[in-house]
């Protein structure tokens, strides 16, 4: 099934304009070929048809669907480690003493984009470990989000063939996951029930949250994104994040070092100002 290039910009415009997403010229045939299989099981026989039928489903069933054939959720436990290291030793220390200070046990993480729930889950092992005996003293659990109703559903269940935990550090492997007879992981319930997974839109202009985060994490999403679209997200999380709050994104990303309300601290870490 052929798709012309004036139906591939109608589909490009569309997932811009409902999911941030920027799809190159490049990408023509990749969702050609994913989105072909969609259209055989909707009996459809051309692309203007689906596109119609997304573009009217107010359920945004369709659109979800859509989203799901096309994004790419390449993820795997452990993945760009040394932001892990930067996590525990130093952000973890440094938000849990000024929280103790003030009295306040609620550690508030945001894992935006979090695909198959690998980053939310290493994320929650660590917090885990930091806190030891203490954890349950705390207010510590985590939110994590992505605009795939698919990733989630695999999210929700932690389980994972072997060869996604293979950088996992064996003490974590060991104490978090069992590992099943047909080979797979799965994290261990009391990790699983410590993660509220949702679906949430990114491109929100309204962030339906209470209270802002300590931390948020969204690595590796924002590479989808042009610059118009990246900015404006930036500045959304910066209100929702404390002031000195921390935000972990891709070491392939980067923000520049010219925004008056996150400043640098290291690759791919950035800062919310005292402001």
């Amino acid at each position: 099934m052929e798709l012309t290039d004036r139906q591939f910009k109608r589909i490009s415009d569309l997932v811009y304009q409902r999911a941030g997403i920027h799809l190159t010229d490049a990408k023509k045939n990749l969702v050609m070929g994913r989105l072909g299989k969609v259209l055989a099981s909707l009996r459809m026989s051309d692309f203007d048809t689906y596109i119609d039928y997304v573009e009217s489903d107010r359920s945004n069933q369709a659109l979800s669907i859509l989203i799901n054939r096309i994004a790419t959720n390449h993820t795997y436990f452990w993945r760009e480690n040394s932001h892990f290291s930067y996590f525990t030793d130093t952000v973890l220390p440094e938000v849990i003493q000024k929280k103790k200070t003030k009295g306040d046990h609620d550690l508030r993480i945001w894992c935006a984009g979090c695909s198959f729930g690998d980053e939310a889950y290493t994320l929650m092992m660590l917090i885990m470990e930091f806190f030891g005996a203490e954890y349950g003293a705390w207010r510590s659990g985590l939110l994590a989000t992505d605009i795939s109703t698919d990733a989630l559903t695999k999210a929700v269940q932690g389980l994972y063939p072997a060869e996604r935990l293979k950088d996992l550090p064996p003490l974590l492997r060991n104490k978090y996951f069992r590992k099943n007879a047909d080979g797979n992981y799965q994290v261990s319930p009391h990790v699983r029930e410590e993660i509220i997974f949702r679906r949430f839109n990114l491109m929100n202009e309204v962030f339906p949250f209470k209270k802002p985060f300590d931390i948020i994490f969204c690595r590796n999403v924002m590479i989808y994104f042009d610059k118009p679209t990246r900015d404006g997200l930036v500045r959304r999380f910066a209100k929702w994040l404390v002031p000195g709050g921390y935000l972990f994104i891709g070491h392939s990303e980067s923000l520049g070092r010219d925004s008056d309300e996150m400043e640098y601290v290291r690759p791919a870490v950035y800062r919310r100002t005292m402001k």
